[in-house]
């Protein structure tokens, strides 16, 4: 697994460098196996190895992320510092990022990554970063450590969001409550959203907030 998990961090932090070997090796292998077989057919690899090194540049990193998640061991990580690239993403600037990682067995490990190369797990389409100098959870692959799956929704800072976008229809139907109080229909729906938010997130969110909710609750009863 060492030697794999040392490609596919290769391929998540240097997908556009990648890019032409990706294709080079599937032309080549399309090449050998045409010379052996006698059937040219085999080197449509070739297009088969530009298709695949383009989406490993969208997709390498959650790739990897996957990869570290289902073979690697857990350990935590503080980001130590961050910077602007000239880089851009989506017309917003690159960063990049250098972090410290403890092991299992407690060994501090170097590594890094920016916001085009980072392995975030469970994959989605949104990038978020840990806060520089907050500990997260984090998966690595012993013999090539470097190579880091973030666990975003077992951090600190990934549970904050959760919470937040969880509280977004406990807000909305609030605030249709709040315009029309003797409304049935909203009154039902506030009861339903406080309920599902408390049963999800009760034991993670801000207990103020919590609290809040319970009362809530209660006063729709």
């Amino acid at each position: 697994m060492t030697a794999l998990s040392a490609i596919f961090y290769f391929l998540s932090q240097h997908s556009i460098l990648a890019l032409p070997l990706i294709g080079l090796f599937w032309l080549g292998v399309g090449a050998l196996l045409a010379r052996l077989t006698g059937r040219t057919a085999w080197l449509s690899l070739g297009i088969f190895g530009f298709v695949a090194a383009m989406l490993n540049v969208f997709l390498g990193s959650s790739v990897n992320a996957v990869f570290v998640n289902a073979f690697g061991v857990r350990g935590s990580g503080v980001v130590t510092s961050a910077r602007e690239t000239s880089s851009q993403l989506n017309d917003q600037p690159v960063w990049a990022y250098d972090a410290v990682i403890t092991t299992a067995d407690g060994r501090d490990i170097k590594t890094g990554f920016d916001t085009m190369s980072i392995s975030l797990y469970p994959p989605r389409n949104e990038i978020d970063v840990p806060p520089t100098g907050e500990r997260f959870v984090i998966k690595y692959v012993p013999g090539f450590e470097r190579n880091v799956a973030v666990m975003r929704d077992e951090s600190p800072f990934g549970k904050r969001l959760l919470v937040a976008e969880a509280r977004i229809p406990v807000d909305r139907a609030a605030n249709q409550l709040a315009a029309s109080p003797h409304n049935a229909g909203f009154k039902t729906e506030y009861r339903e959203a406080l309920q599902t938010f408390l049963a999800h997130y009760g034991s993670v969110a801000d207990q103020e907030l919590v609290q809040h909710y319970r009362a809530e609750l209660a006063g729709l009863r």
